[in-house]
């Protein structure tokens, strides 16, 4: 569909100012609604990245405490999202592929499971196969159809400001956030504000800077902080960055409260190939633990990150 078609019904949706408002979420966390099981459907999906075998064999050098869970079983969607809700976070951002991908068809559940704990939900517009501004344009009327406010696009670097602001500038009843560490280009292009999500580049000592550029610019800062970083089994990079039992996380929330960041983002709550969750997680042997994280061992150990993303949160709110 071509970008004047959609002009006319992306002018009906009603505009939305760009700064934050009373309501809006202060903290707003990634999550990924992608994994499968035999049980409920029928076959295994992202467990097995890199060759593994579940469900005693996964695609992560962490093993989640509740074991190769399906996203579509609605007693996870549940326990997940009262982990969420126990952290003190605001928003839910849900991994977007598309419509008609697994992620969109549970995306209402998603929602609804959100909503019982009085969770906000987004999603990551993700950079899906075909993705083109006409397509993400067409993206944002059905997404707003569901009910949704805030949109991070993911990959901003496919396409120039210019072809960006085509969506962007119009009144949509959207806020868009724009993923990159290039402040200026998120502004140019018309996002709301932008949000870094990749921990391992962009760490908390670029925080400052980045919000300092995003308040001189009239946009919101939403700098990603999260534990650690460990990718190794699922798609063979081997660079880490180690979780120091917790430090790591903890500088990343104490540089982005130092920036007066608008949002915090946290990436993630179960990106289990990457190494960034912080679902609770079990078992030891060849699998890494939370084990001694924040002085946290056995079960209280599996939930460290919650806890302590309920601290931060509590921080932030006041």
């Amino acid at each position: 569909m071509r970008m004047r078609r959609l002009l006319p019904a992306l002018v009906l949706l009603l505009a939305l100012p760009a700064s934050a408002q009373a309501g809006m979420p202060r903290s707003a966390i990634f999550f990924y609604p992608w994994y499968s099981n035999p049980h409920y459907d029928g076959q295994y999906a992202h467990w097995t990245q890199g060759g593994h075998t579940p469900p005693f064999d996964l695609a992560s050098q962490f093993f989640p405490m509740r074991g190769a869970y399906s996203s579509g079983d609605p007693r996870v969607l549940r326990a997940q999202m009262a982990d969420i809700a126990a952290a003190g976070v605001d928003e839910v951002v849900s991994s977007w592929w598309g419509r008609g991908s697994v992620e969109d068809v549970r995306l209402p559940a998603v929602i609804r499971a959100a909503k019982r704990r009085h969770l906000q939900v987004g999603v990551q517009l993700e950079p899906y196969a075909g993705r083109t501004i006409e397509s993400v344009g067409a993206d944002l009327v059905y997404l707003r159809g569901l009910g949704l406010r805030d949109i991070y696009v993911y990959s901003t670097k496919d396409y120039s400001a210019a072809e960006w602001s085509r969506v962007t500038r119009e009144p949509m009843g959207l806020r868009l956030f724009g993923q990159t560490n290039r402040v200026g280009f998120a502004a140019r292009a018309g996002f709301a504000g932008f949000y870094t999500y990749d921990i391992l580049l962009f760490d908390g000592s670029k925080f400052d800077r980045f919000c300092t550029q995003a308040r001189a610019m009239g946009i919101l800062c939403a700098p990603s902080v999260g534990p650690g970083y460990e990718a190794a089994e699922a798609t063979g990079d081997s660079r880490v960055k180690p979780r120091l039992f917790g430090e790591t996380y903890d500088s990343m929330w104490k540089a982005a409260l130092h920036a007066g960041a608008d949002l915090v983002t946290i990436t993630s709550y179960n990106e289990w190939g990457e190494g960034t969750q912080i679902e609770p997680a079990g078992r030891g042997g060849r699998y890494e633990s939370y084990n001694g994280t924040y002085g946290l061992w056995g079960r209280s150990a599996a939930r460290a990150y919650i806890r302590r993303t309920a601290y931060w949160t509590s921080v932030l709110r006041r």
